[in-house]
């Protein structure tokens, strides 16, 4: 059994993983076509729960379990961390921009403003596999840093948001933004996160060190990539794959009772595909250039900042941003940077060292 799943793990893992996606779709198109989408929408998002809670920490706490943090290591963290901070400081100056531009007031002006700052957290986690393939450490580091911070610091930032619209509307009625699964969350992340570090600088153990358990923690976690990104593949909707759709998005037909939506869609869609990854780009290259960074890290964190938005964002709903946006700009990112972030693994791993 145990030489059954050593020879299934690479194919689950780097890019074999990615067509997991295309997958997704397919197979829900069909499925739909008997049961309704609805009730497909309604069963992914328990199954998107069972991968919060069952899967991603447990990835998170392999990663973690076999990294040794050395000062490379803590450097890399450091400069991790900051990016994802200027990252969401971008999205968050973005946003207060394009608020005043677009003349919105108060609550759409809050609104559009949270909605922005949670769009910026991307598909890490989903498409990580594919990038350790080339760059272990330094993609599974990152990757929990953006794990962390989406639902870990952006939720409160969120609830802090909601609670200042309460006193300023004087409304007591409302309900918290905080669903209990969401309150727990980022505290059950943080301990794999922790529990890890601890395990492995006071022990030294490694997965490889558990014999067959290891194996079997490998595989378990590893099938959290194809599972995830087959989510995401179930999580764009053919019906906003048009021609119609996609003259909205790039401005080309502004008419219509939805022209603020696709406007919101457009700017959300700027920032994450352009924006963003130009301005990691003008930070990291100079560094590079003067070899004050590696290859490695400057390979996964430009593919990082490229990557799409995470469906998993449909879950901070309660916290009060828009769900239409959302999801479109889920579904046109995943569409333009998957192919993009493929064809980007596939030269950085080629020319850089």
């Amino acid at each position: 059994m145990i030489h059954i799943l050593e020879d299934i793990l690479p194919y689950i893992s780097g890019l074999y993983t990615l067509p997991w996606i295309l997958v997704g779709f397919i197979v829900t198109i069909l499925i739909a076509r008997v049961t309704g989408r609805e009730k497909i929408d309604k069963l992914m998002k328990k199954i998107s729960l069972v991968l919060l809670y069952c899967f991603i920490p447990v990835l998170i706490f392999r990663i973690f379990l076999n990294t040794d943090f050395g000062q490379e290591q803590m450097v890399f963290s450091l400069l991790s961390a900051c990016i994802i901070v200027f990252m969401y400081l971008l999205a968050y100056g973005y946003g207060r921009y394009q608020a005043k531009k677009q003349h919105l007031r108060t609550p759409r002006r809050n609104l559009y403003l949270k909605t922005v700052l949670t769009n910026q957290g991307r598909s890490s986690a989903f498409i990580g596999s594919a990038i350790m393939a080339y760059w272990n450490i330094e993609a599974g580091i990152f990757m929990a840093f953006v794990g962390i911070g989406l639902f870990a610091v952006i939720p409160y930032l969120l609830s802090h948001m909601h609670r200042q619209e309460q006193k300023q509307t004087e409304r007591k009625d409302q309900k918290t933004a905080l669903p209990i699964f969401l309150k727990l969350y980022p505290w059950y992340l943080i301990a794999f996160v922790i529990t890890a570090v601890l395990l492995h600088s006071q022990t030294g153990l490694i997965t490889s060190d558990f014999g067959d358990m290891g194996i079997i923690l490998h595989f378990y976690t590893a099938l959290t990539i194809p599972a995830a990104l087959y989510y995401v593949g179930a999580s764009i909707h053919p019906s906003d794959l048009k021609l119609s759709e996609m003259k909205k998005l790039f401005g080309m037909d502004t008419t219509g009772e939805k022209k603020e939506h696709w406007s919101w869609v457009r700017t959300i869609f700027f920032l994450t595909v352009i924006l963003t990854p130009l301005c990691i780009i003008c930070i990291l290259t100079p560094l590079y250039l003067l070899s004050l960074i590696p290859g490695s890290w400057y390979a996964v964190i430009v593919i990082n900042a490229i990557l799409p938005i995470t469906s998993t964002n449909m879950f901070l709903l309660p916290y009060g941003i828009d769900k239409k946006s959302t999801a479109h700009v889920v579904t046109w990112t995943t569409l333009v940077c998957v192919p993009l972030v493929v064809l980007l693994i596939i030269v950085f791993n080629l020319v850089l060292p």
